[in-house]
C-alpha cells in the first residue's frame, strides 16, 4: 500500500512552506483519514488523524506549529506521541501533555467540536 501524507503540508502555517511527505507501507487499502477539531481551554487544536493497517499518526495543529504524532502503546483509548507532546485520546475527550514542563504537570483537557 502506498500511502500519501498530504494532510501534513496541508496544516502548515503558510502554502509557501507546505510539505508533502510520502510513506510507503505494506499491506493492502488505502489510509483513513480523520479531521477532528478540539476545544482546550480556550484555544482550538486541529487533529488529522492517518490510519493504515496496524499504523496510526495523528498530525496536530498547535499554536503555529505542525507537530507529527506516532501511535504507541496504550492501555486505554489512542496515546500518540511526538516531539516533547504526549496526545491520548478517548471517545470525545483528548489530554495534551507537553513532557518539558514535567512528568506531574497536568495535561491541557481538551473536548471534540461538535463537527468531531
Amino acid at each position: 500500500m502506498r500511502g500519501i501524507i498530504a494532510a501534513m503540508g496541508m496544516l502548515a502555517a503558510s502554502p509557501a512552506f507546505a510539505t508533502t511527505v510520502t510513506l510507503d507501507l505494506p499491506g493492502s487499502g488505502a489510509p483513513e483519514t480523520h479531521l477532528v477539531a478540539y476545544e482546550c481551554g480556550g484555544e482550538v487544536i486541529a487533529a488529522t488523524y492517518i490510519n493504515a493497517g496496524r499504523n496510526g499518526l495523528a498530525v496536530l495543529k498547535i499554536g503555529d506549529a505542525t507537530v507529527v504524532f506516532s501511535n504507541v502503546l496504550s492501555g486505554s483509548g489512542a496515546r500518540y506521541a511526538g516531539q516533547q507532546y504526549i496526545w491520548w485520546t478517548k471517545g470525545e475527550q483528548a489530554d495534551l501533555y507537553d513532557l518539558t514542563k514535567g512528568e506531574s504537570a497536568p495535561p491541557l483537557h481538551c473536548k471534540a467540536g461538535p463537527a468531531g
